[in-house]
C-alpha cells in the first residue's frame, strides 16, 4: 500500500499529521518539503523581534524529531515538480513518489508590488522562518536601531510594526487606506490603535502608496533606501518590508488539472476536484457551502488564519482515517498581536452592506457591524478577554441561526 503523502511541512501539514496519528497509528505517512522540515509556529514570526529570538529559537522540533514523533518519513530539501493524478505519483527533484492519498499544504507566497526604482528588488517580506532569518541578519548588520518602512497596514503589517517598535526600531507604515486595519476593524478601533501608537516610534503614511524605491548614496545615508510615495512625499529607510498580502500557491494544482480560483478549491471534506487529493491551510479556497452567512467563509474565500486551519486538519485527518468528516467552520475572532492596544476582530463577510455601531465600556471599545437588514454580522473589541469574546461569538451565532430559520420559513 502506498503512503499518504503530504506536500509541505508548515503549520497546516504538521497539524494534519498530528491529528491523523491520533486516529491512525499504522498507515504509512510521507511528508515532502522544500525546506529543512523543522516545525515552528508561523504566527510567532510577527512578534519575535521584541522577544529577541533568533530564527533557530522558533523551531520547536527538527525534521528528524518530527519523523520520530509522527512515525513518518520526512523528505526534506526536496522540491515537488508536478503531480500525476492519474498515476497517483508526484515528481520531485529526487525522483517519483507514489501515494494512496495526497494532501496539499502548500501555503501562500508574498505578493510582490510592481515598484519602480533602482532598489525595488531590495524589498523584503517575511512569510517563512528563512525569511525571518534574512531579515534579522539585515537588522543586526546595521548595528543599532533601524528605520524600517512597512508597505501595508493590514494585520501582518501592524503586527510587525508593533513588534519592531518594541524592539527599538523606527517604523513607518505606508497604506492606501485611510486607517490601519481598514479591512478588519471598526473605525473607532483603528483610531484606538493609532492613538496607542502615538507614544511609540511608529509613523503612519496613509491614503498613499509607494511608487518607487531607490538607493541613497550620500555620506550620511550610504546603503539606505528612499521611498517615493504617490502623495509626493519621500521616506528614508534602512530596510523596506512588504506586508501587502499573500497569494495561495496553486502551480502544482494546475499540473494535476485541479480546479482553482484564488486558491485550490475544496469541498466540505477538504477534497479537491480529484477524490484522492486534499488541500488545507493558506493554499485552500473555501466555497459557499461552508456557511458564508455568518462570516465563516464565502464563495472563493481564502482563510489564512489558525482556527480554520486546525478545524480542517481535524476533519481531513478523520476522513483519511476512514470516517468521512465534513469541515465545520465557525466564525471566530482574529487576535491581533498589538500589545499596546489589544484587539479581537471578526469582520463581516466581504461585500456585506451595513454600518459599524460602537460604544465604550470604560477603557474598552466594543463595535458591532450591523447589515442593512439589521442583523449583526461581525464585531471587534479592544482590551478583550476570552470570556467576552466567547459571549460575543455566541450571540453572533445565535442571531445568524435565528435569521437563517426565519428565511427558511
Amino acid at each position: 500500500m502506498h503512503p499518504i503523502v503530504i506536500i509541505g511541512a508548515g503549520m497546516a501539514a504538521y497539524s494534519l499529521a498530528r491529528e491523523l496519528r491520533k486516529l491512525d497509528k499504522t498507515s504509512r505517512l510521507t511528508i515532502v518539503t522544500a525546506d529543512s522540515g523543522g516545525s515552528y509556529a508561523k504566527p510567532m514570526l510577527s512578534n519575535a523581534f521584541a522577544l529577541n529570538k533568533q530564527a533557530g529559537a522558533l523551531v520547536s522540533a527538527s525534521a528528524e524529531q518530527m519523523a520520530t514523533q509522527l512515525d513518518a518519513t520526512i523528505v526534506a530539501h526536496t522540491r515537488v515538480l508536478a503531480i500525476d493524478a492519474a498515476a497517483r505519483t508526484i515528481a520531485t527533484d529526487g525522483g517519483a513518489i507514489a501515494y494512496s492519498q495526497l494532501v496539499l499544504a502548500l501555503g501562500a507566497q508574498a505578493i510582490r508590488l510592481p515598484l519602480a526604482g533602482d532598489a525595488a528588488e531590495r524589498v523584503l517580506s517575511i512569510n517563512h522562518i528563512d525569511d525571518y532569518a534574512v531579515f534579522r541578519q539585515h537588522l543586526e548588520q546595521l548595528g543599532g536601531p533601524a528605520r524600517v518602512a512597512i508597505l501595508g497596514a493590514g494585520l501582518i503589517g501592524c503586527e510587525f510594526a508593533e513588534d519592531l517598535s518594541a524592539a527599538g526600531h523606527h517604523v513607518t507604515l505606508v497604506d492606501p487606506n485611510a486607517r490601519p486595519l481598514a479591512a478588519l476593524a471598526a473605525p473607532a478601533l483603528s483610531q484606538g490603535l493609532s492613538d496607542a501608537w502615538a507614544t511609540r516610534s511608529i509613523a503612519l503614511e496613509l491614503n498613499t502608496t509607494a511608487s518607487a524605491i531607490d538607493a541613497i548614496s550620500d555620506a550620511t545615508n550610504d546603503g539606505a533606501l528612499r521611498l517615493s510615495l504617490a502623495n509626493g512625499k519621500q521616506v528614508d529607510a534602512d530596510i523596506v518590508l512588504s506586508a501587502v498580502g499573500l497569494r495561495p500557491v496553486i502551480a502544482l494544482a494546475h499540473s494535476a488539472q485541479l480546479k482553482t480560483g484564488r486558491g485550490i478549491q475544496i469541498d466540505r471534506y477538504g477534497r479537491t476536484s480529484d477524490a484522492h487529493i486534499y488541500a488545507l491551510g493558506d493554499c485552500a479556497e473555501y466555497g459557499s457551502e461552508f456557511g458564508a452567512d455568518h462570516g465563516a467563509a464565502k464563495a472563493g474565500a481564502v482563510l489564512p488564519y489558525v482556527a480554520p486551519l486546525l478545524t480542517a486538519a481535524r476533519a481531513i485527518a478523520a476522513t483519511l482515517a476512514g470516517t468521512p468528516t465534513a469541515i465545520e467552520l465557525k466564525a471566530d475572532a482574529v487576535i491581533v498581536k498589538t500589545p499596546s492596544y489589544k484587539l479581537a476582530l471578526l469582520p463581516p463577510p466581504a461585500g456585506t452592506a451595513g454600518t459599524w455601531a460602537e460604544h465604550h465600556d470604560g477603557e474598552r471599545t466594543v463595535a458591532h457591524f450591523v447589515d442593512d437588514q439589521g442583523v449583526r454580522r461581525g464585531f471587534g473589541l479592544s482590551q478583550h478577554t476570552p470570556a467576552l469574546r466567547q459571549t460575543l461569538l455566541a450571540a453572533l451565532h445565535t442571531l445568524h441561526d435565528a435569521a437563517t430559520s426565519a428565511a427558511q420559513t
